[in-house]
């Protein structure tokens, strides 16, 4: 069943398009991302949806009685409650059904104790109250309360948390409290609007696996791939002036756009050789006598032809890189048997880093646990409690802060770049600048006024200029779109530095980290490979200490010892098997990208212009060469893994 349709809307801003001709089905069970570059109008069409803005064009139509539960960005709840509360006001009806039924307990058993039972009573009492009572059962009455508290406990907070009053909570915590109150409510369909915001690894894994059960609808925006991969069945791509639809999850939308761009421009080139081909035939036929007629029949023929429109691929985004003035020697940065924390107050020890050139580690555990704290004492801000910290030769350190305070708010954008680099020209500061996607008056921006995105991309932009071999980075995926995120991931990958970074963005973390160190309150504990990896080693550690538990709590026969050795293998080969499909994966998207660089190289050298110039042939043959050899690579080492995977599975 449609519960909701968006049909054919539009937004306009004066003479200016945001977009136009949208529309966007809901189903009863969909599961739904919508993404989009900021500023394409993503929030403009959730308030449509959600009755906040009129379209100023088509219509949004609904279900009769449809409830509706909407979580703004970084809305927080506000309530004079305390927690437990204001989770209760979602079941004030079955509570009041609860005081019904005990009401008539009361009257059942007033009755039943009379002197004289007035049996036509009695029997529309127990009637009246089996159909209360079914009504209950069937809302979840006897299990509503440990419904709270599970959900509570997904969010992290916890019993002694509960008498807390909403007010006195941080925005963070006021977010997470809105977000499990709507889930509590079980709307019919559910609109979230960046809800991995202020959530940690732990309760982010937590809300995958409920939304994934979730009774109703889902229209979600997020930024959070990992996120959308785990949750999404369709994605909606909402660009300036469309909109365009893909069934399964982010990732399949990646393959799917990449084919369909591939595609028209498969369909776009073959059109232009053809117009080429029948202007060529025109210009060289017209003024002949014995030839004229057929150059006008193929005039005709051009005029006739529906021109495809230019492939756009991707939408101008960033496009930027990180070089290094100066090397550094091999080991960047040693912490050894550290505590971090505040006013002597100890969060996390022993902390324990070595952290050599070239490497990019990711630094993760839960909220609070002193992350940024940690990131903050290797900077000198926060003084160590315990330990030391010191850095290798010739180490040249960059940071990015999550709070992006490093930026001037009374300087323009264009001062806050080139203030730092007075010898450098103008049109160079601006040239940089554009890069960034600053252009043109964006340049005369005050910092202060610019939005969270922009100021991160000013960020960026000051790293980039400064040519560090060592970038420290606290959370700098937050204020990106995709788009930025992809342009920033693909930076570090080719940075010929070394990188330290704090992150709750999963698909980010599995992208470019090579280790991984989770931050606890018993101190640091270093996992070498990528976000995939880490949760392996997590699964398969656990799993060694709950053998461990019981077999100190049990006598542990010969059989059962080694059905416990049978299944440590199976689970070891099941990891192994695990990490080849990843990698098989892995390969198979190399491979692809490859297959697709070589065909665009070929394509190119068959063009007229390329191939009457040798300098030019020269140049596309040294990376056809390249490109065939790394294919070839790729494709001998994915038919090894391949082999080794079929091998696992016939064994």
């Amino acid at each position: 069943m449609i519960l909701l349709e968006a049909q054919h809307v539009a937004r306009y801003f004066g003479a200016d398009i945001l977009f136009k001709n949208v529309s966007l089905t809901i189903q009863e069970k969909s599961r739904i991302a919508l993404v989009g570059r900021n500023g394409v109008g993503k929030s403009t069409l959730i308030k449509m949806i959600t009755d906040q803005q009129k379209p100023d064009e088509g219509k949004i139509v609904k279900k009769k009685n449809l409830t509706l539960g909407y979580l703004a960005q970084d809305t927080g709840l506000e309530s004079s409650n305390t927690i437990y509360d204001e989770m209760l006001t979602v079941f004030a009806d079955l509570q009041s059904t609860e005081q019904q039924m005990h009401k008539l307990e009361n009257k059942i058993a007033q009755t039943a104790s009379a002197a004289h039972i007035d049996q036509v009573v009695y029997a529309n009492l127990l009637k009246q109250y089996d159909k209360i009572q079914h009504t209950f059962k069937e809302k979840n009455g006897y299990g509503y309360e440990s419904e709270i508290r599970s959900v509570l406990h997904g969010f992290h907070f916890f019993e002694n948390d509960y008498h807390r009053k909403i007010a006195s909570l941080s925005g963070g915590q006021k977010t997470r409290l809105a977000l499990a109150k709507l889930l509590l409510e079980k709307r019919d369909l559910l609109i979230l609007d960046e809800p991995t915001n202020h959530l940690d690894i732990d309760t982010l894994s937590w809300l995958e696996s409920y939304l994934q059960s979730y009774s109703g609808a889902l229209l979600i925006v997020s930024h959070d791939r990992y996120f959308l991969d785990k949750i999404a069945t369709e994605v909606y791509e909402l660009t300036r002036h469309s909109i365009q639809s893909y069934k399964g999850n982010y990732s399949d939308y990646v393959r799917e756009k990449e084919d369909r761009i591939r595609l028209q421009w498969k369909k776009y080139e073959k059109q232009q050789a053809e117009i080429a081909k029948l202007e060529d035939f025109v210009d060289r036929n017209l003024a002949r006598a014995s030839t004229t007629k057929r150059a006008q029949s193929r005039r005709k023929q051009l005029e006739k032809i529906e021109r495809l429109e230019r492939p756009k691929g991707h939408e101008k985004g960033p496009h930027f890189q990180f070089k290094v003035n100066e090397e550094s020697g091999n080991i960047v940065l040693v912490i050894e048997s550290a505590a971090i924390g505040h006013d002597n107050e100890i969060i996390s020890q022993p902390i324990n880093i070595d952290l050599r050139k070239h490497n990019i580690m990711a630094i993760v555990g839960p909220n609070g646990v002193g992350k940024s704290t940690l990131l903050k004492s290797i900077l000198g801000k926060i003084p160590f409690i315990k330990g030391h910290c010191r850095f290798g030769t010739n180490v040249d350190v960059g940071y990015y802060d999550q709070e992006l305070k490093n930026v001037h708010g009374s300087k323009t954008v264009l001062s806050e770049i080139w203030d730092d680099h007075p010898l450098i020209p103008e049109k160079d500061i601006r040239s940089v600048l554009g890069s960034f996607l600053f252009s043109g008056d964006d340049v005369k921006k005050i910092v202060h006024n610019l939005s969270g995105g922009e100021k991160a991309r000013l960020l960026l932009t000051k790293l980039a200029m400064n040519n560090h071999n060592f970038l420290i980075f606290d959370e700098p995926t937050n204020h990106l779109d995709i788009d930025s995120k992809e342009v920033l991931e693909d930076a570090l990958l080719n940075f010929s530095g070394t990188v330290l970074f704090v992150s709750h963005d999963r698909y980010f973390i599995n992208k470019i980290a090579t280790s991984v160190l989770e931050i606890s309150q018993a101190g640091s504990k270093l996992f070498l490979g990528d976000y995939d990896y880490y949760i392996d080693k997590k699964e398969e550690q656990e799993l060694i200490a709950n053998e461990k538990k019981k077999e100190e709590n049990l006598n542990v026969s010969p059989a059962a010892s080694s059905a416990k050795s049978d299944y440590k293998v199976s689970k070891t080969a099941q990891k192994e098997e695990r990490k080849l499909k990843r990698e098989i994966a892995k390969l198979e998207e190399v491979i692809e990208q490859l297959s697709t660089q070589k065909i665009t190289i070929e394509t190119k050298m068959s063009q007229p212009e390329i191939f009457s110039n040798a300098d030019k042939m020269q140049e596309f043959q040294v990376q056809l060469t390249e490109c065939t050899q790394q294919l070839e690579q790729a494709e001998q080492l994915w038919e090894e893994k391949s082999l080794a995977l079929e091998n696992k599975g016939t064994n």
